[in-house]
């Protein structure tokens, strides 16, 4: 394991570092010390590499993440794992603001509460909260999975495409358009799937959680409605 420790080394040395990866390399394991709330922290990773952060980091980091895995061992700030591509990143405290942000695949799992805006236009990444989501959340999401087994904040899934939106616990409002919906086998099948990726199978079971999507009311103009719009 290599080990960097962001008090003596710039973070752009490491960041640079991980950039420069050949494709065949061995140093497929990192761990990087004394984070303190830095920005962009192992960010634009596209190799498959582990990189544990033994502390809190501050905005975006693990942003653009492709096949690389990113453990923080604390809290993150505003959007972690931001337009990722595939890979895994774990947040194992809380997350703030528009966690997921545009993520297209992958997975990003929270162990604590995430806030507001969680999975904000996500486009096919998969999301596990094991806490709680603040308002807005999966605002205009296209698709994918956001499973919250906490508790969902007001205008959940506010004008909301084709994600699934799956909470276990209370919901203080739904957003526009944005419906409950009944759960297929096959969609269940695919929570389930989720659960075992974010390593909770075992953990969490399948019944309590609810489903909710999108009515499909907003998908096209209509004369009708021009003054809400």
């Amino acid at each position: 394991m290599r080990v960097v420790d962001l008090a003596a080394t710039p973070l752009r040395e490491l960041n640079g570092a991980l950039h420069a990866l050949a494709p065949d390399t061995d140093e497929t394991r990192w761990r990087v010390l004394n984070p303190q709330g830095k920005h962009a922290v192992a960010v634009g990773l596209d190799r498959p590499v582990t990189v544990e952060i033994a502390g809190h980091v501050g905005y975006y980091c693990a942003g653009m993440n492709q096949r690389a895995t990113v453990v923080v061992e604390g809290n993150a700030g505003v959007g972690v794992a931001e337009n990722m591509m595939s890979g895994l990143v774990r947040v194992k405290g809380d997350a703030s603001q528009a966690a997921g942000a545009t993520a297209q695949g992958g997975l990003l799992v929270i162990e604590g509460d995430a806030s507001a805006r969680c999975g904000i236009s996500m486009k096919g990444v998969d999301i596990v909260v094991r806490g709680s989501v603040g308002p807005m959340s999966a605002f205009m999401a296209q698709a994918g999975n956001l499973v919250v087994l906490g508790d969902a904040g007001e205008a959940l899934g506010d004008c909301l495409y084709e994600a699934r939106l799956w909470v276990r616990g209370k919901v203080a409002s739904l957003g526009a358009d944005c419906e409950a919906k009944e759960a297929s086998a096959e969609e269940l099948e695919i929570l389930a799937g989720v659960l075992a990726a974010a390593g909770l199978a075992e953990t969490v079971q399948l019944d309590g959680f609810r489903l909710y999507g999108s009515a499909r009311r907003l998908y096209h103009f209509h004369v009708d409605n021009v003054d809400a719009y």
